[in-house]
């Protein structure tokens, strides 16, 4: 499923409770990650929850190097707010995740004015730390 897709159905939705649902279904939707990838070196900074984020250089489709993204959180609501990230990020090469803007995305869901206040600073959070790695790869290809 693609961001788009994921606009689409949170269009259709008539209310925040549908939504918030709907973010928890993707998030159960999601596969475990290893408990091996649990580290603190993996934890985002910045949650009230706990959060992990991986990631990894693959070859992509077009033969380019995309970045494969995989977290998770012990919150079923973050658990959700990451497969979104997911959904918006991964698979993408660096210079592509660089030219994301997040907020506007994020804003097309409602997601900046129906999250409280410290689960917005957690999504962003790990907004940066997905745009850290990307940072990451492209001066370690350089």
């Amino acid at each position: 499923m693609s961001i788009e897709q994921i606009i689409d159905d949170f269009s259709v939705l008539d209310d925040w409770d549908e939504r918030y649902r709907y973010i928890i279904e993707l998030g159960r939707q999601m596969a475990p990650l290893p408990e091996a990838s649990k580290t603190d070196l993996t934890k985002v900074r910045g949650c009230v929850s706990q959060v992990w984020l991986t990631s990894r250089i693959e070859k992509g489709a077009s033969g380019q190097d995309v970045i494969v993204f995989e977290g998770e959180s012990d919150a079923m609501i973050v658990r959700g707010l990451i497969a979104i990230l997911l959904r918006l990020y991964s698979g993408k090469t660096a210079d592509e995740i660089l030219a994301i803007d997040a907020k506007k995305t994020l804003g097309e869901l409602g997601l900046d004015t129906h999250l409280s206040q410290q689960r917005s600073n957690g999504l962003f959070a790990m907004v940066e730390r997905i745009r850290s790695d990307a940072r990451k790869f492209t001066k370690a290809r350089a």
